[in-house]
């Protein structure tokens, strides 16, 4: 078992960054405990060390953050309960390869970005609203924006 030291409790999300690792537990708000399969050797598990302490364990954990910029709602990182509870993964698919078009919303989108960056251009707004994999987004009814797609959309969405 490997220990790492960090400056607050890690979530299972930062195990996703050590393929190798299979189990997290967070034993104290400094101290938190990797399990791992056996296939990381000694330096190996010093080299996690070290990224955890220079990174902060907190860096390491993928926090919920909810924000608003022009009319568009983005959660970053929803929980995995937030996502059952919507029903996302039983929503349709849709994707797009790089690219760059005019959409206007003729009711409200949510979408789940399995995939993909975008950078959204709400029209009347000089500022762009970047989303990308792992975001929850809301784009309100009647909006109009152009998306420009920089990495490929992959992504569920449900209409209201």
């Amino acid at each position: 078992m490997a220990t790492f030291v960090g400056t607050s409790p890690v979530t299972a999300a930062a195990a996703a960054s050590f393929p190798n690792l299979h189990s997290l537990k967070t034993l104290t708000k400094s101290h938190v405990c990797l399990r791992h399969s056996g296939r990381i050797g000694a330096s190996t598990g010093l080299t996690y060390r070290r990224r955890l302490a220079s990174r902060g364990a907190k860096t390491m954990a993928s926090a919920t953050t909810e924000t608003e910029k022009s009319g568009i709602k983005i959660v970053r990182n929803p929980t995995d309960s937030k996502l059952s509870d919507l029903g996302v993964r039983s929503w349709p698919k849709w994707g797009c390869p790089p690219s760059k078009f005019p959409w206007t919303y003729s009711s409200t989108e949510t979408c789940y970005l399995l995939k993909g960056k975008v950078k959204v251009y709400p029209d009347g707004s000089d500022e762009a609203v970047e989303i990308g994999a792992g975001d929850l987004v809301v784009f309100p009814k009647g909006m109009s924006c152009t998306w420009d797609v920089s990495e490929t959309v992959d992504k569920h969405y449900q209409f209201e």
